[in-house]
Formats: C-alpha cells, sequence, structure tokens
C-alpha cells in the first residue's frame, strides 16, 4: 500500500469524524456511531504509512473498539447464553505466558548490574500511582465501587508494554523489563494489602480471595512461560511471532467487554472518569520522572521509570475486577485507562525519541572524535 492510499484513507477518516461531530452537534449522536467507529478504523490504518504516527495505530484502533463496544455492546456481552466476560481471565493468562516466553535468566541480570534503578521502579510504582489513585478517588463523586476501582488502577504493576515505549523514547528497555517483571511477580502480595488499606473504606476487601486469583492469573502462568522458554527457546518460532497478536487482540476484546458491562455507567459519568483517569497516567509520569531525578539516576533510566511509573497493567486489573464479580463498576477505570495510557505513552516516547538523552549524544560524538586514520 503506497503512501498516496494512506492519505486518501486519513482524508475520509477525517470526513467521516466531521460528519460524526455534525450529526452530534445536531442531537443525533444515537446514529453518529458508524462514522466514529469508521474514523478510528480508517485513521488507524493511515497512521501506519506515516512513521512518526505509526507507534499510535494500536491506541487508535482500541478507540474503535470502544465506539464499536458502546454504540453495539449486545455484540460483548453474550452469545447463546455465554457471557463473554468468562473470557476475561483466561485471556490475562494467555498474555502473561506470553510474557513469561519472552523473559529468560538474562532479563533478571539487570537486578544485580542496577539494584538501585530497579529499587527507585519499583518503589515508585507501588507509591506514587496507589497514592494518586486514593487522592483522586476521594476527591471525586463517583460510587464507592468505581471509586475503588481507580484505586485498583493505582495499585496495578507496571505495563507489559512498557518496555516497548522505553524502546521508543530511546531509555533503559532492560530497566523496563526488570521493574515490569518485578511488580508484576510483586502483585499478589502488594495489591491485596494496598486494597485493603486504600480502598477498604469504599468496599469490602478479602484480602486472601485477591491474592490467589491474582497468583493464578499472574504467577503460574508466567511461570508455565518461563519454563516453556528454558527448555523450548527458539524452537516455536510461531508462538513467538503469535503472542504480540494474540496479546493486541486480547487486550482489545477484554476492554470491548468492560465497555459494553459499563455502557450505562460509561454515559452518565464518562467524561468525569477520562479526566481522573488520564491525570493518573499524567500524574504517575511525572513524578516517576522526578523521583528518578532525586535519586540522581541517568536520564534513560530516569525515562523508563517515567513511563514504566505512569503505564499500569490495565489487563491484570481487568481480571482481577472479574474476580471480584464486579466487572461493570471496579474494571470501568481501567477499559478507560487502555486507550488513554497507549495515547499519552505513544506522544512522550515519540517526544523522547525526537530529543536524545545527552549521555546517548556524547557517546555518540566520541567515537568520531577519536576515530583513527585508517591506512591505504
Amino acid at each position: 500500500m503506497n503512501n498516496t492510499i494512506y492519505k486518501v484513507l486519513m482524508g475520509i477518516a477525517i470526513l467521516g469524524l466531521i460528519i460524526a461531530l455534525g450529526m452530534t452537534v445536531a442531537g443525533n449522536i444515537a446514529n453518529a456511531g458508524p462514522f466514529f467507529i469508521a474514523f478510528f478504523l480508517l485513521i488507524a490504518i493511515s497512521f501506519r504509512g506515516f512513521p512518526k504516527l505509526r507507534g499510535l495505530t494500536f491506541t487508535t484502533s482500541i478507540l474503535s473498539v470502544v465506539a464499536i463496544a458502546l454504540y453495539y455492546p449486545q455484540y460483548f456481552k453474550e452469545y447463546n447464553g455465554f457471557e463473554f466476560a468468562v473470557l476475561i481471565t483466561p485471556l490475562i493468562q494467555i498474555i502473561m505466558f506470553g510474557m513469561g516466553c519472552s523473559m529468560g535468566i538474562k532479563d533478571f541480570v539487570a537486578l544485580a548490574k542496577s539494584p538501585k534503578s530497579v529499587f527507585v521502579g519499583v518503589v515508585s510504582q507501588y507509591t506514587i500511582m496507589p497514592t494518586l489513585g486514593y487522592i483522586l478517588a476521594s476527591f471525586s463523586s463517583f460510587s464507592p465501587e468505581i471509586a475503588a476501582g481507580i484505586i485498583l488502577l493505582g495499585c496495578a504493576p507496571t505495563s507489559v508494554t512498557a518496555s516497548v515505549l522505553s524502546y521508543l523514547a530511546k531509555a533503559n528497555v532492560a530497566l523496563a523489563i526488570t521493574v515490569t517483571a518485578v511488580t508484576t511477580l510483586l502483585a499478589p502480595l502488594i495489591i491485596p494489602v494496598l486494597m485493603n488499606f486504600l480502598a477498604g473504606g469504599f468496599i469490602e476487601i478479602n484480602v486472601f480471595e485477591m491474592m490467589w486469583g491474582i497468583v493464578k492469573m499472574v504467577i503460574v502462568p508466567i511461570a508455565g512461560g518461563l519454563i516453556f522458554n528454558y527448555f523450548l527457546a527458539g524452537r516455536a518460532k510461531w508462538l513467538d511471532d503469535a503472542m504480540p497478536i494474540v496479546s493486541m487482540v486480547g487486550v482489545a476484546f477484554i476492554v470491548a467487554i468492560i465497555m459494553a458491562a459499563g455502557r450505562e455507567s460509561i454515559l452518565t459519568i464518562g467524561l468525569e472518569l477520562v479526566i481522573v483517569v488520564v491525570l493518573m497516567i499524567i500524574f504517575g509520569y511525572f513524578f516517576g520522572y522526578w523521583i528518578a531525578r532525586l535519586f540522581k539516576l541517568s536520564e534513560k533510566d530516569c525515562r523508563t521509570i517515567s513511563i514504566c511509573t505512569g503505564m499500569q497493567n490495565a489487563g491484570l486489573v481487568s481480571g482481577i475486577a472479574k474476580v471480584m464479580g464486579k466487572i461493570a463498576t471496579v474494571g470501568l477505570a481501567t477499559a478507560i485507562c487502555g486507550p488513554f495510557m497507549g495515547f499519552t505513552s505513544s506522544l512522550l516516547a515519540s517526544y523522547w525519541n525526537s530529543n536524545p538523552p545527552k549521555d546517548e549524544l556524547q557517546e555518540a560524538v566520541l567515537p568520531e572524535k577519536h576515530q583513527s586514520i585508517p591506512v591505504n
């Protein structure tokens, strides 16, 4: 597909958005759905033709899924009596298995090489974000279960996509992988305790039930992935190629299920919840970066910890909400988090990609200055 076709698709997408906004202003938003959906789908495809926008493809695709789920929720609730919400836990387990398959002993060596950076990253994740979640939930006017969902989102470990965004931001990918792994492995112990302490005033928290649910969703599949990777590394290339796609499709389907289940609540409090979730994400980036600076870490590590702190494992939170039996309320914040987290992190990574760390620039210049003169 040449660049001209991508430009044409972008033009059609913008036209669809104009029509959708026009119908909305005219009070006909109920029938504007196909145009909103077409806009997000076509804009996602068109972004593939522009290198600087390519990183936003998945985010805009998720936004199209959100639009479809809000306008046609019946397709994501059940089929012939089978409730799709049942699929959330196995989908999370598949994603965690994929994470385990992509990891190995070498990924944990970073713990020994830079324990300070890892420590700052893990502590930032489990202090900054839960505190932000509690403050934002406390000052909001949401129902107790939705407020608890905001706190739960803040208590989540680092998103598995943080390493990808760290790579795009020219940050420390090894550190991102390690922080993600450590925060995820600690999740069964830390999340129930934090939720009991911070959200106990909003809803009843069964610490041991939540802990066991997270163990089944996180530890067991990751352990399975690690074992698979240890014995079959490089022997199942089809699986290595398939897992990223399966993970993305799984995340999209989870978002659709939650959006459909909580549609009425979203339509009632949607904008306020979006503002709260976006503020949590942005403050996470901000405080994560400056806490790392406070500990005098390198610029690469500061960027990494910023991304790791602001990016929450929304999929895991969805699974926990399902275990609690409150997917339509406690799970709402995480459904909204997905697309906006992807959008903001992509923008941040793109900005940092265009502004390499000073130490990296110096490393690039030094070899040129000391380059030896070739002998003919």
